[in-house]
């Protein structure tokens, strides 16, 4: 399997270099997508370079659009901008916007000159959009129709239109004003329009009072919005009414599943919360490494409280094997609480502010752990030494951590994001040393109080 794969990308680099358009191109077609985009990542930049010169531009934009958008925008990077612009020239008009969002100003400007001045125009009002909201997340390829129009006339213009109309995701048509401003009015049905009388206006067949939704709202709100109502998609309009793209249901899915996979990564260290093994040793390296020479840090500031109690360790030796247990256990409790706080800020059921009613719930959660992981490990203690003071002292330190972990994984992330500091990427961080510095503190304090009783 992997000898074949490695074939595969042996003849896609041969059939480049050759210089051979259309063998290129049928071999391309004749690939499975996943096949496509796999080996199309694992080309050196030349070859990608050459790769997409050789490509007919229907073929290059297809590809394009297969791709991560990492990967495509890392291709279009190394094109120049004529290349780029035959490309991005035919994107749908969402997926044009977030590639060239992505690029450095004056690279994308040099692509947008390139363009027809409607189609960059379009581009550029696209790309004013916060990548998050139903302006970032719309497409601006669908159909609409002034309000004086007949049956008759819309779907003449569907049959003259086909062939422009071909590409469109079309499950509705819209009815916007004839003025100046095309406001919306109303929702065509397609079989409504097809069952009604030619004659007749098609004010007088569309759906009334439609939902729709205006540029600004974010992804969270659409998302429960595609939930509670059964819609593929939804119109999109301006601060003044005007109809300028529709939102699919599809559009939306794609943008929370990405949106999670970078809380992943930044909840795993990864700077920027995105990373490729395709991507330059150099930026990976440096996107890894900020996060864990901050860690070092941390860890030495955690370490130090062991150093202040180095006497109460070297007398009672067995509370060194009790430490990362209860620094485990409770980081574990504490990264749970920011799980539930980042879900919950992501879907807008709860805001920055509400540090009372998030330790109000955590703590509950983390008194009934605490005590249940506490008396488990008290438990454990004395089975093993037979010493109960060594069970109060580790099986106490183990519920207050798992307390103070749980409420402080609640509220960091709320903390942060007030601060405009990123939750998912410094929640973990923070809250390993804090948890580990105070389990330290509480174990080591703890067992020198009664150190008389478990020496």
């Amino acid at each position: 399997m992997n000898a074949a794969k490695a074939d595969l990308n042996k003849d896609l680099e041969s059939l480049i270099r050759s210089g051979a358009s259309n063998d290129l191109t049928a071999f391309i077609q004749d690939l499975p997508q996943v096949e496509v985009i796999r080996s199309i990542s694992r080309l050196n930049h030349e070859d990608q370079t050459t790769l997409f010169a050789l490509l007919d531009p229907p073929e290059a934009r297809e590809v394009i659009a297969s791709l991560p958008e990492p990967a495509a925008v890392q291709v279009v990077e190394n094109l120049t901008p004529a290349q780029a612009g035959s490309i991005v020239e035919g994107l749908r008009g969402d997926k044009n916007a977030d590639l060239l969002g992505h690029l450095a100003e004056a690279d994308a400007t040099a692509i947008l000159d390139t363009l027809t001045p409607t189609k960059a125009q379009e581009i550029r009002r696209l790309m004013t959009y916060p990548p998050h909201s139903a302006g970032g997340l719309m497409i601006t390829e669908f159909l609409s129709f002034p309000d004086h129009y007949t049956v008759r006339d819309v779907l003449e213009d569907l049959y003259l239109k086909g062939d422009a109309y071909s590409d469109y995701n079309i499950q509705y048509a819209y009815v916007v004003s004839s003025g100046t401003k095309k406001k919306l009015i109303g929702v065509l049905r397609l079989r409504d329009l097809l069952l009604a009388l030619r004659g007749r206006n098609i004010t007088e067949v569309m759906i009334t009072q439609p939902i729709f939704v205006n540029v600004q709202e974010p992804a969270e709100f659409l998302k429960r919005l595609f939930d509670t109502h059964n819609f593929l998609g939804l119109p999109v309009v301006d601060v003044q009414g005007e109809l300028v793209g529709v939102v699919t249901r599809a559009s939306v899915e794609r943008h929370m599943a990405k949106q999670s996979g970078q809380v992943l990564l930044k909840i795993g260290g990864i700077v920027g919360g995105e990373e490729f093994r395709t991507m330059p040793l150099a930026r990976r390296s440096s996107r890894r490494l900020s996060w864990l020479s901050l860690n070092v840090v941390l860890n030495i500031i955690a370490a130090s409280i062991i150093a202040l109690y180095q006497d109460t360790l070297v007398q009672v030796i067995a509370l060194a094997v009790f430490l990362p247990i209860i620094s485990d256990m409770s980081g574990c409790s504490g990264n749970q609480a920011i799980a539930v706080s980042l879900r919950e800020l992501t879907l807008g059921l709860i805001n920055p502010r509400e540090l009372r009613r998030v330790i109000l719930k955590e703590s509950a959660v983390g008194i009934v752990n605490g005590i249940a992981l506490g008396a488990l490990l008290a438990g454990v203690s004395i089975l093993w030494k037979g010493n109960p003071f060594l069970g109060l002292v580790v099986g106490s330190a183990m519920a207050l951590n798992t307390i103070l972990s749980a409420c402080l994984g609640g509220v960091i992330p709320l903390i942060l994001k007030r601060r405009k500091i990123d939750p998912a990427l410094a929640s973990g961080p923070i809250l390993t040393t804090v948890t580990d510095m105070c389990g330290f503190f509480l174990v080591l304090s703890l067992a020198t109080l009664f150190l008389g009783r478990l020496t």
